[in-house]
């Protein structure tokens, strides 16, 4: 960038920072997200006086118990070390008891969430899923993941958040009488990461199309829902920008999108991207502050565990949320990164002028829409938000 330049997007920066809270155009996204480290501390300034305005003094989390249902998927990512194939070492599919097991711990130490994550239909191209599911008494998986949202609602006190994957309007429509909120990441709208030796070769299932159609398909049926982009795995800075657009259309079309979450890529030894360069701090930190300018009202989240030991930083981004954290089970998707124990969490977070709030699965403002879906998950919304729509203090 010449002289020239560097000075007009100085002069853009400081515009931003002393001027209008409403949502930025594509082209200035795209300007900012090119920016360079002179132009950083100005640029998180706007963003944190946006946040300000939209969600003044409170950062919240989910405390939660994740749940890998099943590690088998036929999508193979470049990226991923949680997927198995039947046979591999690590290779489970969790029985009922297993996940009640783990649910009734989690109750023990004031989680609220049970966060289901499980690989994408993997019965469709493994036999051993589909003999372990008629073994449980299941048609698909989806089928089971229903089926166990509905156990945990109704003999625990804790609320499903699954993330299975694509599903149909009818499977929205099922698991939505289950579960207050449904996720899944839409990482990007690249389908040229489709392409052989890219981040999505041989990902069926992470076809930006496909997964842009369940997040609209969930927007028809006013079911809140969680998704968000995933940076520095190939995409270039006008195709990040256009996945964050694509997930800000869609919110302003049906108001149903609770939370974007941006997810900062990590290298895994033994997978096809081990060697592949992570996005720098500062990187992220960018992104975060174009993803509040160009979304000034939503809750925005960034995973904690994936910038230790500066995670800190993050809300200088921006973000008013920290997504989910247990104090019982580890990251499935990314074991070698431990969560931030919750009392520094909560430390960190008002050293920086914040209270720490924990949230349920779904969020404050999402609520009553949530338990619109189901009388189920009405009378369990009753008794388990407070007044704000917060998770219930412990007494």
């Amino acid at each position: 960038m010449n002289a020239t330049s560097q000075d007009a997007m100085s002069a853009m920066v400081q515009d931003l920072d002393a001027g209008s809270t409403e949502a930025i155009s594509r082209d200035a996204a795209y300007r900012l997200l090119c920016a360079g480290d002179r132009e950083l501390p100005s640029l998180l300034a706007a963003a944190q006086r946006v946040r300000a305005r939209f969600h003044p003094d409170i950062v919240t989390y989910s405390r939660k118990v994740f749940l890998p249902l099943t590690n088998l998927c036929r999508d193979y990512c470049g990226y991923c070390t949680f997927r198995r194939d039947p046979g591999q070492p690590g290779a489970h599919t969790m029985t009922p008891d297993e996940v009640m097991e783990t649910v009734r711990a989690g109750e023990r130490m004031g989680c609220t969430e049970a966060l289901f994550s499980l690989g994408d239909k993997p019965e469709l191209l493994f036999l051993e899923m589909r003999d372990a599911l008629r073994h449980l008494g299941y048609k698909s998986t989806l089928h089971y993941l229903e089926a166990m949202c509905e156990t945990v609602l109704r003999e625990s006190n804790l609320l499903p958040h699954p993330n299975p994957g694509l599903m149909s309007a009818e499977w929205l429509e099922r698991l939505a009488r289950v579960a207050p909120s449904l996720g899944l990441m839409l990482e990007t709208t690249s389908s040229r990461l489709l392409a052989q030796g890219a981040a999505h070769d041989n990902a069926p299932d992470k076809d930006p199309a496909k997964r842009l159609r369940v997040i609209e398909d969930a927007g028809r049926q006013r079911i809140p829902f969680t998704t968000g982009i995933l940076i520095g795995i190939g995409e270039t800075p006008e195709e990040r920008v256009d996945s964050l657009i694509a997930i800000r259309d869609l919110h302003e079309k049906y108001g149903h999108i609770q939370e974007v979450i941006v997810q900062n890529f990590r290298a895994k030894r033994g997978t096809p991207m081990a060697a592949w360069p992570e996005p720098d701090h500062h990187d992220l930190l960018r992104t975060l502050a174009v993803t509040r300018l160009l979304m000034p009202r939503m809750n925005i989240q960034a995973p904690p565990n994936l910038s230790d030991p500066h995670y800190d930083d993050l809300l200088n981004g921006g973000i008013n949320d920290w997504g989910g954290i247990s104090p019982l089970t580890p990251d499935y998707i990314n074991p070698e990164m431990p969560w931030p124990h919750l009392e520094e969490l909560r430390r960190r977070t008002e050293a920086k002028g914040f209270e720490l709030r924990q949230r349920l699965p779904v969020y404050p403002e999402f609520v009553e829409q949530a338990a619109g879906h189901s009388d189920l998950l009405a009378t369990r919304l009753g008794g388990s938000a407070d007044p704000q729509g917060y998770a219930r203090r412990a007494a």
